[in-house]
């Protein structure tokens, strides 16, 4: 499906990498160390300049006009060479919402913000009780004039403690059907009345954060949209990640170190990447890695990579997301017990000191413990298999 100038942009992606992404920042993503705000501002600014940081975006506002295709080479060559995230919530999720349904001050106001990374996003729309099931969410956003005052709470709000602002779903009417009188609010974390505390995940690192909103008064002005339309631009929003929600460049990335690993480490004298048994797990990932890269693959062909989101994304998200953990499960495996220690000090940026136990492991721990979340967040897998069944199988 790729075409000459398709070849040439991913040539032209490397190259870039090798030159522009600084080893550091490179050394410490394949480490699976921990970063900072200014560490994912360091390498977006790097895209700014090069142009690239939203080349999925209309040249218009910013962007590149890529292709499909175009954008997930982008994607899969920085992930597989150790680039750091582009945290999504402004380029990829805000950004569309508002250069698409956004009046000309909003998009004068955020969008300079979002492409020079200057200005960071958070999410709110999961709330204790409305995880995956964002119909039933509760806060709730009552006119006063030219405001809303919000109360309410979202949770899970990952990098919310880094954020200057967040995009949120609140409710603004009642009755009807349960997607009905939600409203999508851009919000600046500095309003009094917002409360934001750390939740501590299972790696016992801090991404996820639980948010309060508290009498928060928040200007119509600031409403994207028709009030009560809230639901059509979250579908619109989730449409963006269709293809992308699979990280298949993770996948190959992380593959590889398996590999690495396995081929590394003896068992009766022979590595283990020669045991039956195991080679036979890695074989099982390394298919199932190329059948969803193929599923990705037609979805781009297809032309549908900007439709509202259907069954075929809620199988990438599924397969992905496995494909994660069975990865990062053999990890733990290969380690064994050398992989016992879980120094988390030495995930930190400045930490110079040798591991406890095999280089590496803590880094490969955390990956694995953070992972179990994928069949969570985005969506469970509870959830999007009601939907394959629902669309696809009629039930």
């Amino acid at each position: 499906m790729a075409t000459p100038s398709d070849d040439a942009f991913r040539r032209e992606v490397r190259a870039f990498i090798k030159s522009d992404l600084p080893a550091d920042l490179r050394d410490r993503v394949l480490l699976g160390k921990s970063l900072e705000r200014q560490d994912y501002v360091r390498w977006q600014k790097i895209l700014h300049r090069r142009g690239w940081i939203a080349g999925h975006w209309p040249k218009q506002y910013g962007g590149c006009d890529w292709t499909p295709l175009q954008r997930w080479i982008f994607e899969e060559e920085t992930t597989q060479a150790g680039a750091p995230w582009v945290i999504p919530f402004g380029i990829n999720y805000v950004g569309p919402v508002i250069y698409t349904f956004g009046n000309e001050e909003q998009k004068r106001q955020h969008l300079p913000g979002i492409l020079t990374s200057d200005v960071f996003w958070c999410q709110g729309y999961s709330e204790p009780g409305a995880g995956s099931d964002l119909a039933n969410l509760q806060t709730r956003a009552r006119r006063d004039g030219d405001h809303y005052v919000v109360n309410g709470g979202k949770i899970w709000t990952s990098y919310s403690h880094m954020a200057d602002w967040v995009f949120a779903l609140v409710r603004t009417a009642e009755g009807g059907k349960a997607q009905e009188g939600i409203s999508f609010l851009l919000i600046d974390l500095r309003t009094p009345g917002i409360t934001i505390r750390p939740i501590i995940s299972i790696d016992m690192c801090h991404h996820l954060n639980q948010v309060f909103f508290d009498d928060v008064r928040v200007p119509v002005a600031n409403r994207v949209g028709e009030e009560n339309r809230g639901w059509t631009y979250a579908k619109f929003l989730l449409s963006n990640e269709r293809v992308l929600i699979a990280e298949v460049g993770k996948l190959k990335r992380l593959y590889a170190q398996l590999r690495r690993m396995a081929a590394e480490t003896y068992e009766g004298g022979a590595p283990l990447l020669r045991d039956g048994d195991f080679s036979r797990k890695m074989i099982q990932i390394s298919l199932g890695i190329r059948v969803l890269e193929a599923m990705c693959m037609r979805q781009l062909g297809a032309g549908t990579a900007d439709a509202p989101p259907g069954p075929e994304a809620s199988v990438l998200k599924i397969r992905g997301s496995e494909l994660m953990q069975s990865i990062t499960h053999l990890m733990v495996e290969v380690q064994g017990r050398r992989g016992l220690p879980y120094q988390i000090e030495a995930l930190a940026p400045n930490w110079n000191e040798e591991e406890i136990g095999a280089a590496g492991a803590t880094g490969m721990m955390r990956e694995f413990l953070f992972g179990r979340a994928a069949t969570i967040y985005g969506g469970s897998n509870e959830i999007q298999r009601n939907i394959i069944a629902k669309a696809a199988l009629g039930l």
